[in-house]
């Protein structure tokens, strides 16, 4: 007898059929020798090239390696005589890309530069990062084998340059570029679309219908998220939501002003990883036979943030808090 139920779970753990990546932003991602990761969070796509995610990262810091000469400029204007030389000396210009590296080989320079940045005004948020150029956020795709979902064909459809084998994983990699298309802060939901990419390669990506209504606790809920240890594997585990809040809280940002997370929220109890924002909660609609996404995960539940007053070491929760999709619903709509 067919299992529907299981056999739709099993799909949301397979490389090949489940719609769960996760996005990161990279420096010079057609040089492979230079190229840099940062700024790793889960992401789902739900449909049409439109990826859905947290957008709490995109207001954090990130001191950049390597910086077009426009930028760099502008930097320097922020510093004094001393700082402006000791960066020129641990920066190298590369006059091909027009841009400026870092020795990352010195360790001491590396600390150099951060300690001067830390005390410069320039803004170095991932979200000024991609206005200014200085990277881009991508997809993130990883597979056993060469060939873009069992499709040998969509390869040649790929800069090459973002496709690469990385012998430690075992696993070959697909860069999808990413353009930031609307970031609702107060709501922590980050929308994103897939840009400069043949439609056939997007049409190739799974994706996950969406479930506006909210649920109380009786109704079955399940979290997709990475597998406990690594980035690579999915994990589909059960959660219940506990109960609503109304909530109130102030995430800090030094450069634009802090700002406030506010709004409906569910309370959810389930095994969830530190590192788990942006994983879909899903619900199962039997009529269709498909999950569907009901709210993303936004943050840990505060109350456990800390351990006798320690939050080292603190790598799994039992509560979190997550965003609706109702609260964007008429933005979505209109968007599928």
């Amino acid at each position: 007898m067919r299992n529907a139920f299981l056999e739709k779970k099993l799909e949301l753990v397979n490389e090949q059929k489940s719609p769960l990546f996760r996005i990161m932003s990279i420096y010079n991602d057609k040089d492979p020798q230079r190229r840099l990761f940062g700024n790793n969070i889960s992401a789902f796509h739900i449909g049409k090239g439109y990826i859905l995610s947290v957008a709490h990262n995109l207001r954090s810091l990130d001191f950049p390696k390597s910086i077009n000469d426009k930028v760099f400029n502008k930097i320097l204007r922020t510093l004094d005589e001393n700082q402006k030389n000791i960066i020129r000396s641990i920066f190298l210009f590369d006059s091909a890309s027009q841009k400026w590296h870092l020795n990352i080989a010195d360790p001491n320079a590396i600390q150099q530069m951060a300690n001067i940045f830390k005390q410069c005004s320039y803004d170095f948020r991932w979200i000024s990062h991609y206005k200014t150029n200085l990277c881009k956020p991508f997809l993130i795709i990883q597979f056993r084998n060469k060939n873009f979902f069992d499709d040998s064909s969509m390869t040649i459809n790929f800069n090459q340059n973002h496709i690469f084998k990385e012998n430690d994983l075992s696993r070959y990699t697909f860069l999808v570029e990413l353009e930031l298309v609307k970031a609702f802060y107060e709501k922590d939901i980050a929308v994103y679309k897939i840009v400069n990419t043949p439609k056939k390669i997007i049409d190739k990506i799974p994706f996950l219908e969406l479930d506006f209504n909210l649920y109380d606790k009786n109704k079955n809920y399940f979290c997709l998220q990475s597998a406990p240890l690594d980035n690579l594997g999915r994990l589909l585990n059960d959660a219940q939501i506990e109960g609503f809040l109304d909530t109130f809280s102030i995430f800090g940002d030094k450069i634009g002003g802090n700002y406030i997370l506010e709004g409906l929220r569910y309370l959810i109890k389930g095994y969830f990883r530190f590192g788990s924002s942006g994983a879909p909660y899903l619900v199962y609609d039997e009529k269709s036979e498909k999950f569907k996404a009901n709210s993303i995960q936004s943050e840990a539940s505060p109350i456990q943030l800390a351990i006798n007053n320690n939050r080292n070491g603190n790598y799994q929760y039992t509560n979190g808090i997550a965003s609706p999709l109702k609260n964007v619903k008429i933005y979505l709509e209109r968007l599928l």
